[in-house]
């Protein structure tokens, strides 16, 4: 399960998380490591949403108070979707879901066993940042191979 910040404008017309540029990267980066939205298989699929299901007025970053009061939704998403992994990407859905407040460059590609949910739980960079930041996609390679190894431990 791939956890985002909230809908920028293209997700928000839409109705759909992740559907313009960063979601266009966030598909590739996906489908290096053999997953994809879209694939019916359970085994290779992919379920992606956000931490705020809105676009914050004049698409600004959730607060924290915002992110925390809609959580228990997320966690009861997380429930329902079942995922053997959660991938957060962004300080948003990472401070959010770990309660914390250090930022996503010290957070990344470091599992944590989520506690509310018992799931591990690996940052990364949200691919919005990695298209202002191209030099940075290295360390979400990283991330992603380690996803893919964990999956593959599991099966």
């Amino acid at each position: 399960m791939v956890i985002g910040e909230a809908p920028g404008q293209e997700e928000d017309r839409q109705g759909k998380p992740f559907v313009g540029r960063a979601g266009q990267l966030l598909d590739r980066m996906l489908a290096a490591i053999g997953i994809s939205r879209t694939e019916t298989d359970p085994a290779k699929a992919a379920y992606i949403t956000n931490i705020l299901p809105w676009r914050p007025v004049g698409n600004r970053t959730p607060t924290p108070e915002e992110a925390a009061l809609f959580l228990p939704f997320v966690l009861r998403h997380i429930a329902l979707a079942k995922p053997r992994i959660v991938l957060t990407m962004g300080n948003t859905p990472t401070k959010a879901m770990l309660d914390s407040t250090t930022g996503i460059r010290r957070m990344r590609g470091r599992w944590t066993d989520h506690a509310a949910t018992g799931l591990p739980l690996l940052p990364t960079f949200h691919p919005a940042y990695l298209l202002r930041q191209p030099a940075e996609k290295k360390f979400a390679w990283q991330d992603l191979i380690q996803v893919r190894k964990a999956l593959d431990g599991m099966e």
